[in-house]
């Protein structure tokens, strides 16, 4: 996968190996928690409203890929959001709380990937036109470098996103 690649399968997969890899940071006492946390939650917010905003609304248009997936799909998102903002509202990131808040975020995020890959990825890799997975990744780059503009992982944005 080089660096360059704008197939949005790719670009997707890449942003959930980012996850997993800053929830191993999470877990690490001796990591640097807040500043993975903020990495984290703009990431994982900007991923998901960019998959909402261009990728989900054109591969609901393909009759090989399953508008329920899609559905589904949007439905964990609101799910990992509120493990998130559970998360974000714990103060001490060596306290219990945190660690328990930690692993129901990793729970439904990596359930939500999973599912994902399975389905609706693959569903996609098969079914959608090289040409026009470029296309939509590169709307889902671009809708993602906005939400990540627009502080997209705030405490504040993600209540209002649960809200």
């Amino acid at each position: 996968m080089s660096s360059a690649t704008s197939d949005v399968v790719e670009l997707i997969l890449r942003d959930h190996r980012r996850m997993e890899e800053l929830f191993r940071t999470l877990r690490s006492a001796e990591a640097d928690r807040a500043a993975a946390l903020r990495e984290f939650s703009a990431l994982l917010v900007a991923h998901s409203e960019a998959e909402e905003d261009k990728v989900y609304p054109a591969l609901r248009r393909y009759k090989n890929v399953d508008g329920e997936d899609v559905e589904h799909g949007v439905h964990e998102h609101e799910e990992a959001n509120e493990a998130l903002l559970a998360l974000l509202e714990v103060e001490d990131t060596m306290s219990e709380e945190w660690e328990e808040k930690l692993e129901a975020l990793v729970a439904a995020v990596n359930h939500h990937v999973d599912e994902e890959e399975r389905t609706l990825l693959n569903d996609t890799r098969e079914n959608v036109a090289d040409d026009r997975r470029t296309e939509l990744g590169k709307a889902f780059l671009e809708a993602r470098a906005k939400h990540l503009d627009a502080d997209c992982g705030s405490v504040d944005h993600v209540r209002e996103l649960v809200a």
